[in-house]
């Protein structure tokens, strides 16, 4: 007589499996923020690293906008530029809203950046 299995299933691997979604479904939605994150930071870099060739006001407006088009919080885009002799110092901050299943979090960023000419 050939052994049968009785619908058992490997409950070690459904384990998992689901231990798997699990991580990568809040790994995306903790993550998300802090991607859009360092991409503004990697902005403010690059407009600081620019900044002779732009008023404050034309980069706080760049700024704005690129916070506006990652999705940011409307705080974000209100950059502060202070400028020194061969130095400027751009910060930025804001709250972003993040949200699982019985947890709901505002996480604050505070993007600054500083470069020396």
């Amino acid at each position: 007589m050939v052994g049968r299995r009785r619908g058992r299933t490997n409950f070690g691997c459904l384990f998992g499996i689901l231990l798997l979604v699990s991580v990568v479904y809040f790994g995306v939605n903790v993550g998300e923020p802090y991607l859009r994150y360092y991409r503004f930071v990697d902005g403010m870099n690059q407009e600081a690293r620019f900044s002779s060739q732009f008023t404050d006001e034309q980069i706080q407006a760049r700024l704005a906008a690129l916070a506006d088009s990652l999705g940011l919080p409307e705080a974000a885009g209100k950059v502060r530029v202070q400028r020194q002799p061969n130095r400027i110092s751009l910060s930025s901050s804001y709250y972003e809203r993040v949200e699982m299943p019985l947890i709901v979090r505002d996480i604050l960023f505070s993007p600054q950046v500083e470069w020396t000419h």
